[in-house]
C-alpha cells in the first residue's frame, strides 16, 4: 500500500502527519506501507517512521548517479537519506516532463543498481481507453520499459497500473476493468519473464483509491495493493486503506 503525495506538504506538515499516521498501523500485517513525499521532505519522513516498518520513497530519479544534470536526484543520493523505494515513470512525468518508457528503464536500472526498490507506472489515457488502445498502450509500456530488464532485475520490482483517466479525477475503474487489466499486465509478464515471474510480481491499482472502495478492489486476485493519490495526504484516510 503505497502513498503518492505528489507536490503537497511542508516539512512541518510531513512530521505532523507521520505523529498521527504511525500509531494508526502499528497492527498493519502481511503488506508493506509505503509514502513516497517531495525531495525536500524526505529526510522528515524517514525520521518520522524510525524504528516502524513504513518505508519512504521518492518520486522520481535520475539514471545517472552524478554529474552535470540541474535538478535531477539520483539514487545513491536518495539511498544516502534512508529512502527505500522509489516511483518511476508515473503519468504526470509522463506527461507534464517528457518521460518516455525509454527512460522508464533506464530509470529502473538505475534504481536497482542503487538498491532501491522501484514501483514502475504503466496506464492508458481516456482517449486510448475510448479508442480501444487499452491494451495496446500496455502492453507498448511494457514491452519498451519492462521487458528490457533481466529476469532477476524483473524480479525486484512493482508494477503499479494507472489508468490516467482515473488520477485525481474522482474516476474509478471497476474492480472488474482494474482487474481485467491487472490480468492482462501479468499475462504479459508471462510472456516476458515465464510463469514464476508472472505469479510473483505485484501489480498495484492506482487511480482515485479511498477508504471505501479499497476492499472491493483488493478482493479481485490480479490486484495485489494500490498506489494512492489524494486519499494519501490525511493519516487516517491513508491508514483506512492500509488497514482495509
Amino acid at each position: 500500500m503505497a502513498g503518492n503525495w505528489k507536490m503537497y506538504k511542508t516539512v512541518q506538515e510531513t512530521q505532523a502527519f507521520f505523529e498521527k499516521f504511525c500509531p494508526l498501523v502499528t497492527a498493519a500485517e502481511g503488506r508493506d506501507v509505503v509514502l513516497c513525499p517531495t525531495f525536500p521532505n524526505l529526510p522528515a519522513a524517514v525520521a518520522g517512521t524510525k524504528g516502524t516498518r513504513i518505508g519512504i520513497g521518492a518520486q522520481n530519479l535520475f539514471w545517472k548517479n552524478e554529474g552535470a544534470y540541474t535538478g535531477e536526484v539520483s539514487g545513491p543520493m536518495l539511498v544516502a537519506v534512508g529512502v527505500q523505494w522509489v516511483i518511476i515513470g508515473h503519468s504526470e512525468r509522463r506527461q507534464y516532463f517528457g518521460e518516455t518508457d525509454e527512460s522508464v528503464w533506464k530509470k529502473t536500472v538505475a534504481a536497482l543498481e542503487a538498491g532501491l526498490h522501484p514501483i514502475v507506472c504503466v496506464g492508458e489515457r481516456l482517449e486510448e481507453r475510448e479508442s480501444g488502445n487499452t491494451e495496446a498502450v500496455l502492453a507498448k509500456q511494457f514491452s519498451d520499459g519492462i521487458a528490457k530488464l533481466t529476469p532477476e532485475q524483473f524480479a525486484k520490482i512493482v508494477i503499479a497500473y494507472e489508468p490516467v483517466w482515473a488520477i485525481g479525477t474522482g474516476k474509478t475503474a471497476t474492480p472488474e476493468i482494474a482487474s481485467d487489466a491487472h490480468r492482462f499486465i501479468r499475462a504479459q509478464a508471462l510472456l516476458a519473464f515465464g510463469p514464476a515471474a508472472a505469479a510473483g510480481v505485484r501489480i498495484l491499482y492506482g487511480g482515485s483509491v479511498k477508504p471505501d472502495n479499497t476492499k472491493s478492489l483488493m478482493a479481485k486476485d490480479d490486484i495485489d495493493g494500490a498506489l494512492v493519490g489524494g486519499a494519501s495526504l490525511t493519516p487516517e484516510s491513508f491508514a483506512g486503506i492500509v488497514n482495509f
